[in-house]
Protein backbone atom coordinates (compact mmCIF):
# COMPACT_ATOMS: atom_id res chain seq x y z
CA UNK A 1 0.00 0.00 0.00
CA UNK A 2 1.00 3.61 -0.49
CA UNK A 3 0.53 6.31 2.10
CA UNK A 4 0.46 9.99 1.21
CA UNK A 5 1.09 12.31 4.13
CA UNK A 6 -0.14 15.84 4.56
CA UNK A 7 2.53 18.12 3.04
CA UNK A 8 4.95 19.53 5.60
CA UNK A 9 7.00 22.58 4.73
CA UNK A 10 5.59 22.28 1.22
CA UNK A 11 6.98 18.75 0.67
CA UNK A 12 4.61 15.91 -0.20
CA UNK A 13 5.58 12.46 1.03
CA UNK A 14 4.48 9.28 -0.70
CA UNK A 15 5.90 6.20 1.00
CA UNK A 16 5.17 2.53 0.41
CA UNK A 17 4.68 0.47 3.56
CA UNK A 18 8.06 -1.27 3.47
CA UNK A 19 10.03 1.88 2.74
CA UNK A 20 9.35 4.68 5.17
CA UNK A 21 12.08 7.18 5.97
CA UNK A 22 12.64 8.52 9.48
CA UNK A 23 12.97 12.27 10.02
CA UNK A 24 16.76 12.04 10.18
CA UNK A 25 16.94 9.86 7.06
CA UNK A 26 14.63 12.24 5.25
CA UNK A 27 16.76 15.23 6.23
CA UNK A 28 19.82 13.53 4.77
CA UNK A 29 17.99 12.74 1.52
CA UNK A 30 16.86 16.37 1.25
CA UNK A 31 20.44 17.52 1.79
CA UNK A 32 21.57 15.24 -1.03
CA UNK A 33 18.90 16.67 -3.32
CA UNK A 34 20.12 20.21 -2.64
CA UNK A 35 23.68 19.11 -3.36
CA UNK A 36 22.48 17.72 -6.68
CA UNK A 37 20.78 20.95 -7.71
CA UNK A 38 17.20 20.44 -6.49
CA UNK A 39 16.98 23.45 -4.20
CA UNK A 40 13.20 23.22 -3.84
CA UNK A 41 11.67 19.78 -3.24
CA UNK A 42 8.04 19.17 -4.15
CA UNK A 43 7.81 15.47 -3.28
CA UNK A 44 9.73 12.57 -1.79
CA UNK A 45 8.51 9.10 -2.63
CA UNK A 46 9.65 5.54 -2.12
CA UNK A 47 8.83 2.60 -4.34
CA UNK A 48 9.18 -1.16 -4.63
CA UNK A 49 11.51 -2.56 -7.29
CA UNK A 50 9.28 -5.45 -8.30
CA UNK A 51 9.78 -8.34 -8.80
CA UNK A 52 12.78 -8.00 -6.44
CA UNK A 53 12.39 -7.25 -2.71
CA UNK A 54 14.48 -4.09 -3.08
CA UNK A 55 13.24 -0.52 -2.69
CA UNK A 56 14.26 2.91 -3.94
CA UNK A 57 13.81 6.62 -3.27
CA UNK A 58 12.98 9.45 -5.66
CA UNK A 59 13.09 13.18 -4.91
CA UNK A 60 11.07 15.43 -7.22
CA UNK A 61 11.54 19.13 -7.84
CA UNK A 62 8.62 21.47 -8.65
CA UNK A 63 6.88 21.36 -12.03
CA UNK A 64 7.86 23.82 -14.73
CA UNK A 65 4.97 24.28 -17.18
CA UNK A 66 5.34 25.68 -20.68
CA UNK A 67 2.31 25.24 -22.90
CA UNK A 68 1.53 21.52 -23.01
CA UNK A 69 4.92 20.47 -21.67
CA UNK A 70 5.56 19.82 -17.99
CA UNK A 71 9.05 19.12 -16.72
CA UNK A 72 10.71 18.67 -13.37
CA UNK A 73 13.97 17.33 -12.01
CA UNK A 74 14.15 13.95 -10.28
CA UNK A 75 16.95 12.54 -8.16
CA UNK A 76 17.06 8.77 -7.66
CA UNK A 77 18.57 7.88 -4.29
CA UNK A 78 19.87 4.45 -3.25
CA UNK A 79 19.73 3.28 0.37
CA UNK A 80 22.14 0.50 1.30
CA UNK A 81 19.68 -1.17 3.70
CA UNK A 82 17.06 -1.47 0.96
CA UNK A 83 19.27 -3.02 -1.70
CA UNK A 84 21.01 -6.32 -2.36
CA UNK A 85 23.99 -7.22 -0.14
CA UNK A 86 27.17 -5.74 -1.52
CA UNK A 87 25.47 -2.88 -3.36
CA UNK A 88 27.73 0.15 -3.54
CA UNK A 89 27.79 3.61 -5.12
CA UNK A 90 29.26 4.34 -8.52
CA UNK A 91 32.50 6.24 -9.04
CA UNK A 92 30.84 9.64 -9.48
CA UNK A 93 27.93 9.15 -7.07
CA UNK A 94 27.37 11.46 -4.12
CA UNK A 95 27.68 9.44 -0.89
CA UNK A 96 26.21 10.43 2.48
CA UNK A 97 26.08 7.76 5.15
CA UNK A 98 24.21 4.76 3.73
CA UNK A 99 22.68 6.83 0.92
CA UNK A 100 24.07 7.62 -2.52
CA UNK A 101 22.85 9.24 -5.71
CA UNK A 102 23.98 10.08 -9.23
CA UNK A 103 22.93 13.22 -11.08
CA UNK A 104 19.38 14.57 -11.13
CA UNK A 105 17.51 13.96 -14.38
CA UNK A 106 14.82 15.98 -16.12
CA UNK A 107 11.49 14.19 -16.59
CA UNK A 108 9.11 15.56 -19.20
CA UNK A 109 5.38 14.98 -19.51
CA UNK A 110 2.66 16.23 -21.81
CA UNK A 111 -0.70 17.64 -20.72
CA UNK A 112 -3.83 16.16 -22.32
CA UNK A 113 -7.23 17.74 -21.81
CA UNK A 114 -10.73 16.33 -21.77
CA UNK A 115 -13.36 18.89 -20.89
CA UNK A 116 -12.17 20.58 -17.71
CA UNK A 117 -9.92 17.68 -16.73
CA UNK A 118 -6.18 17.51 -17.34
CA UNK A 119 -4.02 14.41 -17.55
CA UNK A 120 -0.24 14.15 -17.64
CA UNK A 121 1.36 11.45 -19.73
CA UNK A 122 4.83 10.57 -20.94
CA UNK A 123 5.83 12.46 -24.08
CA UNK A 124 3.83 10.88 -26.97
CA UNK A 125 5.82 8.87 -29.51
CA UNK A 126 4.88 8.92 -33.16
CA UNK A 127 1.50 10.46 -32.48
CA UNK A 128 0.17 14.02 -32.14
CA UNK A 129 -1.35 15.51 -29.02
CA UNK A 130 -4.62 15.98 -30.92
CA UNK A 131 -4.86 12.27 -31.75
CA UNK A 132 -3.95 11.39 -28.15
CA UNK A 133 -6.80 13.56 -26.88
CA UNK A 134 -9.24 12.03 -29.35
CA UNK A 135 -8.35 8.50 -28.21
CA UNK A 136 -8.45 9.61 -24.57
CA UNK A 137 -11.95 11.03 -25.05
CA UNK A 138 -13.22 7.83 -26.69
CA UNK A 139 -11.87 5.70 -23.84
CA UNK A 140 -13.16 7.98 -21.08
CA UNK A 141 -16.60 8.17 -22.66
CA UNK A 142 -16.77 4.42 -23.31
CA UNK A 143 -16.95 4.90 -27.08
CA UNK A 144 -14.94 1.84 -28.07
CA UNK A 145 -15.35 -1.80 -29.00
CA UNK A 146 -13.44 -4.84 -27.81
CA UNK A 147 -11.78 -7.10 -30.35
CA UNK A 148 -12.25 -10.90 -30.18
CA UNK A 149 -8.91 -11.35 -28.38
CA UNK A 150 -9.90 -9.12 -25.44
CA UNK A 151 -11.71 -10.44 -22.37
CA UNK A 152 -14.25 -7.95 -21.06
CA UNK A 153 -13.54 -8.97 -17.46
CA UNK A 154 -9.92 -7.89 -17.84
CA UNK A 155 -11.03 -4.35 -18.61
CA UNK A 156 -12.58 -4.02 -15.15
CA UNK A 157 -9.15 -3.32 -13.67
CA UNK A 158 -8.27 -0.46 -16.01
CA UNK A 159 -8.29 2.95 -14.34
CA UNK A 160 -9.40 5.27 -17.14
CA UNK A 161 -8.42 8.29 -15.03
CA UNK A 162 -4.76 7.20 -15.03
CA UNK A 163 -3.43 7.39 -18.59
CA UNK A 164 0.33 6.81 -18.64
CA UNK A 165 1.46 7.02 -22.25
CA UNK A 166 0.35 7.04 -25.89
CA UNK A 167 2.35 6.01 -28.91
CA UNK A 168 1.89 4.64 -32.42
CA UNK A 169 3.46 1.67 -34.18
CA UNK A 170 2.42 0.97 -37.76
CA UNK A 171 -1.41 0.97 -37.76
CA UNK A 172 -1.86 0.47 -34.01
CA UNK A 173 -1.98 2.98 -31.18
CA UNK A 174 -0.51 1.89 -27.86
CA UNK A 175 -2.14 3.35 -24.75
CA UNK A 176 -0.82 2.70 -21.25
CA UNK A 177 -3.14 2.89 -18.24
CA UNK A 178 -2.72 2.29 -14.54
CA UNK A 179 -4.53 -0.40 -12.56
CA UNK A 180 -7.38 0.56 -10.24
CA UNK A 181 -5.52 -1.09 -7.37
CA UNK A 182 -2.23 0.61 -6.52
CA UNK A 183 0.77 -1.66 -6.82
CA UNK A 184 -1.07 -4.01 -9.19
CA UNK A 185 0.80 -3.02 -12.33
CA UNK A 186 -0.50 -1.40 -15.48
CA UNK A 187 -2.19 -2.16 -18.80
CA UNK A 188 -1.03 -1.66 -22.37
CA UNK A 189 -3.91 -1.37 -24.83
CA UNK A 190 -3.37 -2.01 -28.54
CA UNK A 191 -5.93 0.11 -30.36
CA UNK A 192 -7.00 0.32 -33.98
CA UNK A 193 -8.79 3.41 -35.26
CA UNK A 194 -10.78 3.29 -38.50
CA UNK A 195 -12.63 6.52 -39.21
CA UNK A 196 -14.44 7.33 -35.99
CA UNK A 197 -14.50 3.70 -34.82
CA UNK A 198 -12.07 2.71 -32.08
CA UNK A 199 -11.40 -0.96 -31.35
CA UNK A 200 -9.19 -2.34 -28.57
CA UNK A 201 -7.55 -5.27 -30.35
CA UNK A 202 -5.32 -6.56 -27.54
CA UNK A 203 -4.65 -5.88 -23.87
CA UNK A 204 -1.42 -6.72 -22.07
CA UNK A 205 -1.12 -6.49 -18.31
CA UNK A 206 2.16 -6.00 -16.45
CA UNK A 207 1.86 -7.55 -13.01
CA UNK A 208 4.55 -6.85 -10.37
Amino acid sequence: MIGVTVPSFGVEREYVDRARLTESEEALVLKMARNRGIEEVAKIRTYNMFPTPFRGIAVHGPDQIEGREVSHRVLSVSYRKWLEPGAKPGKDDLLMGDFWAGRAKVVKKTILRHGKDEFRIATPRGISVEVCESVLAHLLDGRYRLGPAVEEKMMDGVDWLKPLHFGKWKDLISAGYGHKNKGSGFFDLQIKVVGKELTIEQVFQAIP
